[in-house]
């Protein structure tokens, strides 16, 4: 009977017993004002690690985005061209957006001839190119392993292109891939990282690398469904030469997520392309880019009261899906080149206060020879030269630039709120497309 009596409690003994547990285990985290009791919820450091065969960590964010755009600029808005910026007169639009939120995995494994080696999968829900907000698919970011020693890396997987150092710091994530930031595509490759220290907060740090040829991203064309009508494509080969020094102490980098040193970084590309009548053409691409910590972190750590100024200049060839020039090529077989361009990026960002950031920046990329296009009809000067031919105004495009400020602010350790303007310019041979872009956002960072 005793016994019978035991089976019959113990059961709810153990489920009285769940919610003080469950408080315990998860108590409040109070490092933030105001106080515990109007908290959005536990936040920042929630649990240690979870584990799998190796040490695994998760992390990422939420992002929530309204825009209002002052021209239709969606593949279905009425009077918006088909791709590229609007033309006068097209309507305007407002939408909301979270497929920018992100979940990462990383892992820390085992060693290798004293090397850590380590692992990271990155998502979005960008994927597929699907048009519909409320239909995201889920699209791979990064995905990489690599072999870290003391100062050399071997790295292998899918990660940021080589070419370009520059990211600018806008609310839309477009990084201003197309003013100037040629350096949006993450993609398949394989790189060494060699580092120097030069003594006194000094360090050289050299890249080499061998990655995909995104500009052959597919489009119907001949054996490899490249965008160019190539085939038989060469990897790029990339590098870097960075020199860095805290001589200058440190100041907020991308996002403000970490503070950086004075820098100064050398970068180039170069690729090949066949075509089937024999001709090729050789994409490249170099430049230089320089982060300045203008008024120094007070600590190392503080953000409060810092200005970074960073800035970075390119020419390039045949690197449209980059986004370093307007095209890949001009021409037509068997006299084809590689579409030349450049681009210029300036941008400062200011913490007043801690959580407080204020952002603003500008960008351009240029089509070269434009003195010789502008004198010719569009088809003769897009036949011969490295112009680009927009498909919104059958017309050769100049220029296109962007101005854009913002202001971001952290409620707590995770929540973050932003707003930001852009004013978009595309200068075509006989016409001008314009936007002005209103952005608000919202993070939750985990």
């Amino acid at each position: 009977m005793f016994k019978k009596l035991c089976k019959s409690i113990t059961p709810l003994m153990l489920l009285a017993a769940v919610p003080a547990m469950a408080e315990e285990a998860v108590p409040y985290n109070c490092d933030f004002s105001p106080s515990c009791e109007v908290a959005p919820g536990v936040y920042g450091g929630m649990s240690s690690p979870v584990t799998s065969k190796f040490k695994l960590s998760l992390g990422g964010y939420v992002k929530l985005d309204y825009v209002h755009n002052s021209n239709a600029v969606g593949p279905i808005s009425p009077g918006a061209p088909a791709g590229g910026f609007p033309i006068a007169g097209s309507k305007d639009e407002s939408l909301f957006s979270a497929k920018q939120s992100r979940i990462w995995m990383k892992v820390g494994g085992p060693t290798f001839l004293g090397a850590k080696t380590n692992a990271l999968i990155e998502m979005d829900f960008w994927g597929g190119s699907s048009a519909s907000n409320e239909m995201a698919n889920v699209r791979m970011r990064h995905a990489y392993g690599s072999l870290d020693w003391a100062n050399t890396q071997v790295l292998f997987g899918q990660f940021w292109d080589i070419f370009g150092a520059a990211a600018a710091d806008t609310i839309d994530f477009r990084l201003g891939g197309t003013t100037g930031n040629p350096a949006n595509p993450r993609v398949p490759q394989i790189r060494l990282t060699q580092k120097l220290n030069l003594g006194s907060g000094n360090t050289l740090k050299f890249v080499l690398g061998a990655q995909n040829p995104v500009q052959d991203n597919a489009v119907a064309g001949d054996n490899s469904l490249s965008k160019t009508g190539a085939f038989g494509s060469a990897v790029n080969g990339a590098g870097q030469i960075s020199f860095s020094s805290k001589a200058l102490g440190v100041s907020p980098g991308y996002m403000g997520l970490g503070n950086s040193p004075l820098t100064v970084t050398l970068f180039g590309l170069v690729g090949n392309e066949k075509f089937t009548d024999n001709n090729e053409i050789t994409s490249y691409g170099y430049g230089a880019y320089v982060f300045v910590p203008v008024l120094k972190s007070s600590d190392g750590k503080s953000r409060a009261m810092t200005l970074s100024l960073e800035t970075q200049a390119y020419v390039a060839a045949g690197m449209d899906v980059q986004g370093a020039t307007a095209m890949a090529v001009s021409g037509s077989k068997p006299n084809l080149n590689a579409a030349q361009g450049y681009g210029l990026y300036g941008q400062l960002k200011f913490y007043p206060t801690q959580n407080l950031g204020l952002t603003a920046g500008y960008g351009r990329r240029e089509t070269l020879n434009w003195d010789k296009i502008k004198s010719m009809s569009a088809a003769t000067a897009a036949l011969n030269y490295g112009g680009s031919i927009s498909t919104t105004a059958g017309n050769i495009e100049r220029s296109n630039e962007q101005i854009y400020g913002n202001v971001t602010y952290d409620l707590n350790a995770a929540v973050r709120v932003a707003a930001e303007f852009q004013h978009f310019r595309t200068q075509y041979v006989s016409q001008l497309g314009q936007d002005n872009a209103v952005r608000l956002a919202v993070f939750y960072f985990f």
